[in-house]
């Protein structure tokens, strides 16, 4: 894969991983193309959410840094007795939302066999799922005038809420930040807070994935057939942050100016694309 490919699909990653249109299929999508196999397709993706990741944490800094003070005085609380100020219930909330997809994402990695992991990567699988989940989306957005903010945030919430995302860790086209989103918006949170609330909690998943991206790129095998090295890793991740900053940037001045329905339009013709692909890229 040249570096120009590289470029190309780390840009479209950072661009597509905030926003709830699915960034797994949009690597799909060019992986098929530039012929890298799923294996290296995986790895790619997961690599670029370091970068994804760093972007969410600097736009969001001033509310991890709040999240991070309020850490240790979560850890403090038995000891204290004193109610919790708002950084310390974000940082709650981020802790409950997290378990149940990093267990799902663990389980998938470990367990699945790779060739149930390759069906579940498939082009009728991610392209069903864009549509699917890009659907519910609309639903939960167009129920009605949903105003909760953080402060109405329950720990239910954030457990409900943070569970979808192991349905984006185990099937690649739900888009983990579209189905927290539908999440939020069903529970009655504003768009723009849905959207906050969704990247603030995709930080620990993100920080696993990427992780374990760089890892399976640092250990790859170049005579074993591997297509891409750890510092094609490191570029996608750099270029992925760059994008990925305008990415959330431009989605939360968005949002305070629209609905959800250009997504889910945009997810729904994605799909269709992808499915119209098929014979094209079986063969490829």
């Amino acid at each position: 894969m040249s570096l120009f490919q590289l470029l190309i699909i780390a840009a479209i990653q950072g661009i597509t991983e905030w926003l709830p249109i699915s960034s797994s299929a949009h690597v799909l999508l060019l992986s098929d193309t530039f012929g890298a196999d799923g294996r290296d397709e995986l790895l790619l993706n997961a690599v670029s959410n370091l970068g994804t990741l760093a972007a969410m944490l600097v736009y969001f800094r001033k509310d991890v840094a709040s999240a991070v003070v309020g850490g240790f005085e979560l850890a403090a609380a038995p000891v204290t007795k004193r109610a919790l100020s708002p950084g310390a219930r974000l940082a709650a909330c981020v802790l409950i939302a997290t378990p149940v997809a990093l267990v799902a994402a663990l389980l998938y990695e470990g367990f699945l066999p790779e060739d149930a992991q390759n069906a579940l990567r498939s082009v009728p699988t991610v392209a069903g799922a864009t549509i699917v989940f890009g659907l519910l989306l609309w639903w939960a957005d167009a129920r009605g005038a949903r105003n909760r903010k953080e402060e109405d945030m329950t720990f239910l919430h954030a457990l409900i809420i943070g569970a979808t995302q192991a349905v984006a860790a185990i099937i690649p086209g739900t888009s983990r930040s579209g189905i927290t989103m539908t999440a939020a918006r069903a529970l009655g949170y504003d768009r723009t807070e849905s959207a906050r609330f969704s990247m603030l909690i995709g930080a620990p998943i993100l920080a696993a994935a990427g992780l374990y991206g760089a890892y399976g790129l640092f250990t790859a095998d170049p005579e074993a057939g591997a297509m891409l090295t750890f510092e094609d890793g490191m570029i996608v991740a750099a270029v992925a942050f760059i994008t990925g900053l305008a990415s959330i940037w431009g989605l939360m001045a968005l949002l305070k100016r629209m609905s959800f329905l250009p997504f889910v339009i945009y997810r729904v013709l994605l799909g269709v694309l992808l499915f119209a692909m098929m014979p094209y890229m079986a063969t490829s």
